[in-house]
């Protein structure tokens, strides 16, 4: 099998597992729902804050709803003893890193990325914003996903590793959700937001080539 098939095997091994196991998928799709729909009811009929806070409430409901999923990404394949055997297969690790984290996005951030337009109307949020609170997701959810594989990596032999996990992913979080918020806060007031995306798209350019390389490594010292 060459590479390429081999990356797409793990995509399509993935995703069909995620369907067979719809309540996961489900999951963090429902929470970042809750989440934001659960703000006016604790703030109150008050559209000028809503709009004002909007950006910030899709965005942090975002982030957590991707750290609610990444216990996901290589725990099932870590118990049943795959995730073993693709390390010791001949293709190179990061590549099939990649490809799995790829299936998590389509599985997890995908699904935000479809309904956030439909929330962020509900919040009050202008419709010159939607185009960049997309584009900012479009961008921004697969930072999440490739941080977060590193973190899941270095805990998934860990019996009770998810408060750890927090702990490391979420400091690396923090400029995605600054500059991603402050864009869509920035286009809702008719201001340019070309260097937030130009940082946005940066920073994902950087984690699709580095992010890989020491998640493939901590799986390996995982396993052993």
């Amino acid at each position: 099998m060459t590479l390429s098939r081999a990356f797409l095997a793990i995509i399509r091994r993935d995703l069909v597992l995620a369907f067979r196991r719809r309540a996961e998928m489900i999951n963090p799709l429902l929470f970042f729902i809750l989440v934001i729909t659960l703000f006016p009811l604790g703030i109150g009929a008050q559209p000028n804050l809503l709009q004002a806070i909007a950006p910030g409430v899709i965005w942090v409901a975002a982030l957590l709803a991707a750290m609610l999923s990444l216990d996901s990404l290589f725990r099932s394949d870590f118990d049943d003893g795959s995730l073993e055997q693709m390390l010791l297969s001949p293709y190179p690790a990061s590549l099939l890193v990649l490809a799995k984290v790829i299936a998590h996005w389509l599985v997890t951030g995908l699904p935000l990325l479809l309904v956030a337009p439909l929330l962020a109307v509900f919040l009050g949020l202008p419709t010159q914003a939607l185009g960049v609170l997309l584009l900012t997701l479009l961008l921004g959810t697969p930072v999440l996903s490739l941080i977060g594989a590193i973190g899941v990596a270095l805990t998934v032999g860990l019996r009770r590793g998810g408060m750890i996990l927090s702990l490391l992913v979420l400091p690396l979080y923090v400029p995605v959700l600054i500059f991603a918020g402050n864009a869509v806060q920035m286009a809702a007031g008719g201001l340019p937001v070309d260097a937030q995306i130009g940082i946005l798209t940066s920073m994902l350019l950087l984690a699709l080539v580095l992010a890989p390389w020491p998640a493939a490594a901590a799986l390996k010292m995982s396993i052993n």
